[in-house]
């Protein structure tokens, strides 16, 4: 089968997709819920429609164009991403699996193929932690992997609840039909850029990813005494900052004692109370990160972690609690999934390298109720989540093309 891809309606839609913003071009921002994402996935849905496929809603957002397939009776082939954007970031994170399966289920109608099972493109909601403070809300759902009362339970920086929000949005079933039923799909593959320097730099066209690493996110609260910068001797101080820092250092310290290339921590944020030059730290909060592809080493950092928290509140006497805001377990990518786009590779006479995920994504979840797999093109410099993210419109076409003969064999 002779598959094409209209690589000039990819990045006219991605254009067109861009412009539902609340920031000024180059930079995109499109947060959930919001009259730009609102507009946005109007724009899609009309998309769809168009392209002749059977478009729904589920109660939370998620969004379902589906092509059915000649067997009414079984799960269906699923692909898709996401179309939520952190604030100032760029056009292609997420967008480039969404308009990318929205073209490769176009090229195979294109090529007369007709799918035996069906191949259902999944838009899915707020993947982006942004407002709500959870990341892949939507798949996270889906899945079952977050129940609809700790769902209920989200309130976003305004101190609205998911229910209100979506509701204003005119989303307002309830949350408890969101889960999908068992079997709903029998395979799942999600193009997405790289987000990385590797493919680029090895100079590779495309990334087949055999596994995605997840992460546990720590919140760490420290608290010293404050005081005047002058006026406290060093030998009294118990300066929280201080010990923050002690904590920070000890993350990169067990992350590197594993000796595993997979395994990253990361200290993102730190909050000072009071924030003043001339005024010992009394407070401090931290926010860490730790993934790995490997659930027990990660767990054994995570354990190192918290035994260097109390070594530090007893060196330097402060009071210091952590709280796991959440640890998510790392997937395998489902055996078949992996074969199908290898096998859709050598036959476009495509150069492939396997890959580890070290970004997160939807295909995380999805895998916990179906054989899951990602395919990953080059992005400049590995560069996401700001205004020059870029991905060129032929690495963007070939990732499609091959992303609709993987769909195809998976619905043959």
């Amino acid at each position: 089968m002779q598959i094409e891809v209209n690589s000039d309606r990819i990045a006219a839609d991605l254009d067109e997709l861009a412009k539902f913003s609340d920031t000024e071009p180059p930079a995109v921002t499109r947060i959930v819920y919001s009259e730009a994402d609102q507009r946005a996935r109007a724009w899609l849905k009309e998309q769809c429609q168009t392209s002749g496929l059977a478009v729904r809603e589920d109660a939370l957002g998620n969004m379902f164009a589906r092509w059915q397939g000649s067997d009414t009776g079984g799960g269906a082939v699923g692909t898709g991403s996401h179309i939520d954007a952190i604030p100032h970031s760029g056009r292609y994170d997420g967008t480039t699996g969404v308009i990318g399966g929205l073209e490769a289920i176009r090229a195979l109608q294109h090529a007369g193929f007709k799918p035996r099972k069906s191949i259902e493109l999944l838009t899915f909601i707020s993947e982006e932690p942004t407002r709500f403070g959870i990341g892949c809300l939507g798949s996270r759902m889906l899945s079952g992997t977050l129940t609809h009362d700790n769902a209920g339970a989200l309130k976003d920086r305004q101190d609205q609840s998911l229910d209100a929000v979506r509701n204003a949005a005119g989303l307002t079933g309830p949350l408890t039909t969101v889960k999908l039923p068992a079997g709903y799909y029998s395979s799942f593959v999600e193009l997405h850029i790289e987000q990385g320097p590797i493919l680029e730099k090895e100079n590779i066209s495309l990334g087949v990813v055999t596994s995605i690493a997840a992460p546990a996110a720590l919140r760490v609260l420290i608290e010293g005494e404050g005081g005047h910068a002058g006026a406290v001797l060093m030998p009294q101080r118990r300066d929280a900052f201080l010990g923050a820092a002690e904590i920070a250092l000890a993350v990169e310290a067990e992350v590197l004692a594993t000796g595993a290339i997979d395994t990253v921590g990361t200290c993102g944020l730190v909050e000072v109370f009071p924030g003043l030059a001339n005024s010992i730290p009394s407070r401090v909060r931290l926010e860490l990160d730790v993934r790995d592809t490997d659930l027990a080493r990660r767990d054994a950092v995570l354990e190192q972690i918290a035994h260097a928290c109390d070594a530090v509140a007893a060196k330097r006497k402060l009071k210091i609690a952590s709280h796991t805001l959440n640890a998510d377990a790392p997937a395998v990518c489902g055996a078949e999934v992996v074969a199908a786009l290898e096998q859709a590779c050598e036959a476009e006479g495509i150069a492939y390298k396997r890959m580890v995920s070290r970004a997160y994504h939807d295909s995380l979840f999805m895998s916990r109720i179906a054989p899951t797999a990602m395919l990953f093109i080059p992005c400049k410099g590995g560069v996401s989540h700001r205004p020059d993210e870029y991905a060129s419109p032929q690495d963007i076409a070939t990732g499609a093309r091959v992303l609709a003969r993987t769909l195809a064999a998976l619905a043959s």
